[in-house]
This record gives C-alpha cells, sequence and structure tokens, in this order.
C-alpha cells in the first residue's frame, strides 16, 4: 500500500511539472492567428519566440492570405487577422454587422519588390511601365518593347507573374501600379509568395512581385522609379521605413475592438523592441528604432 501511495505523488508530482511547463493545464492561452502570406513567416517566428516570454500562451499560426484572414475575423473565428493591406470599407461593415469592431496595428513595414531572372539585363522600371506591362491593354507584352533582349528568353514574350486575388499583395499591388484598372490576362497567378519567386528565378522571360523578405541572390531586385527617367529607388528595409520606395506599404494586425488579456499582451510584445528585432531579421521593416543583438 506504502509503494503504491509513493508511486501516486511521484506520478502528481511529474503530472504538475509537466502542466506547468505546458502552460498550466487549464489556464493555458491559444492565440487563432490567421492571414497574410507576407507576414506568415514572421508571425510563425514571433509566435516561437512568444513560448519563452509567455509559456501560457500559444500562437496558432496559419496563412492563406489577407483576404482569408480577414474573413475568419469577421466570422469571429480568429483574434488576430494578418494582411499586408488595409481592410476595405464593406469589410468593415460586414464584420461591425457580425458584432466585431475591426482595429488595425501597424507591425512593420515592407518594400514591395518586382523580381526579374538574373540574365534580365533590365535594371530599373517605372511605375507607369510597371502598369504597362501588368495592365489590362498594356503595351509592353515583349521585352524588346521596353528596349532589352533577356537571354534564354526565346522570343522576348514577358511571362507576367502575379499573386492570387485573395492576396493582399496582390490587391496592394493593383491599387498603387493599375490604379482601377485590371490585370491583364494570361497573368501566372501564384498561390504564395515563394512559388512567384522560383518561378522568376527558373524563368527567363518571367516578371513579379511579392514582400521583401522572400528576395534572395536568384533574382534580381529591380529599382523602381516613380516617374519613367526618374531617379529610381532599391527596395530595402531602410526605404521601406522610411517611405522612399515607390511600393513600400504597411505590414498590418487587427482584432476585433482593442486587444485587452493574453491577446494585448501579446501583441504589445511584437511591438516591442523584442519583436521589432524579429521582424527585421526576416526581412522587413521595423516600426520603432531597434538595436538588435
Amino acid at each position: 500500500m506504502f509503494k503504491r501511495n509513493v508511486l501516486l505523488t511521484v506520478f502528481a508530482l511529474t503530472l504538475s511539472v509537466f502542466l506547468t511547463a505546458c502552460g498550466g493545464g487549464k489556464d493555458r492561452q491559444v492565440i487563432q492567428n490567421k492571414g497574410s502570406d507576407t507576414l506568415v513567416n514572421v508571425a510563425q517566428a514571433w509566435a516561437e519566440a512568444y513560448q519563452t516570454v509567455d509559456p501560457a500562451t500559444v500562437v496558432a499560426v496559419s496563412g492563406g492570405g489577407s483576404g482569408t484572414g480577414i474573413a475568419a475575423l469577421i466570422n469571429g473565428t480568429v483574434d488576430i487577422a494578418n494582411a499586408s493591406r488595409e481592410m476595405k470599407d464593406d469589410e468593415i461593415q460586414l464584420a461591425k454587422d457580425h458584432g466585431h469592431d475591426p482595429v488595425e496595428h501597424i507591425v512593420g513595414y515592407d518594400a514591395l519588390v518586382v523580381f526579374l531572372h538574373p540574365n534580365n539585363p533590365m535594371t530599373d522600371l517605372s511605375i507607369a511601365q510597371l502598369a504597362e506591362i501588368y495592365g489590362d491593354g498594356g503595351s509592353y507584352t515583349k521585352w524588346t518593347d521596353l528596349g532589352v533582349e533577356v537571354p534564354g528568353c526565346k522570343d522576348q514574350t514577358i511571362v507576367v507573374v502575379s499573386r492570387q486575388n485573395n492576396s493582399g499583395t496582390y490587391a496592394y499591388f493593383r491599387e498603387t501600379i493599375l490604379g482601377k484598372g485590371d490585370f491583364r490576362l494570361g497573368t501566372r497567378d501564384m498561390h504564395g509568395s515563394k512559388d512567384v519567386v522560383d518561378l522568376v528565378e527558373n524563368t527567363p522571360c518571367a516578371i513579379g512581385y511579392s514582400g521583401l523578405a522572400y528576395a534572395n541572390e536568384h533574382v534580381k531586385l529591380a529599382c523602381i522609379a516613380q516617374e519613367t527617367g526618374g531617379e529610381c529607388v532599391n527596395p530595402s528595409v531602410e526605404s521601406a521605413s522610411d517611405g522612399s520606395y515607390p511600393i513600400a506599404r504597411s505590414l498590418l494586425m487587427y482584432t476585433s475592438g482593442e486587444p485587452a488579456g493574453y491577446v494585448g499582451a501579446y501583441l504589445d510584445w511584437i511591438k516591442s523592441e523584442a519583436g521589432q528585432c524579429i521582424i527585421r531579421e526576416i526581412g522587413y521593416a521595423p516600426i520603432i528604432d531597434v538595436v538588435c543583438d
């Protein structure tokens, strides 16, 4: 009997230690976080790092695009929606109709990069030139229309690479480059930002766009000018932060109402130096001046 009691005591102590390590059993909190493909990598990095800050709070991160995250916020199935574009007026109204009051939080800045194949001799592009490449009825369909010839691009036809229309990156690019216009027919609409970069890397004729954090040494980053013939600006953390890059944007998180409790604490940490050093390490611009290790 004594041996059985000892075993039960050891089991209870072990279970207590396990629950404490996992965040206290029933006291453990889960934050549902969904949305932007642009933000998904940094959101995952934040979630992992926050486990050492507050082991009792677990952040469940998933992507799917800004539209997916915003729809989940409207339906009340997430605590935080990630977005690389602002919510539309009709989305805000729909959320309010469902009893939610969306609150926007700027958590970083991004330079939306235009990618070219390394063999492409083109180095800079203007907003107007991008509109002629991407826009419906645009006059640039071959690289020779822009005065260059791309090695390995058989007939010089531009392969126009875009994102799917539930993407905040798609929506922001369309608004900034095309205004109220439509994308040209025949664009290759990729599910994720990494897919855009991979296609451009392996297709000499291609041009694509995505967030700065997806840039790598296997693709060329175009220098972008506001006006054709004007001075261009290279995409970087610095040019995104100071707004000098023509296609810079805010990276956003949305909550239903002002966040409080464990959700509020998590967002406060994201906006702190610790959280902002993580977003800088991933490749985006922080919202505050930071000194990182």
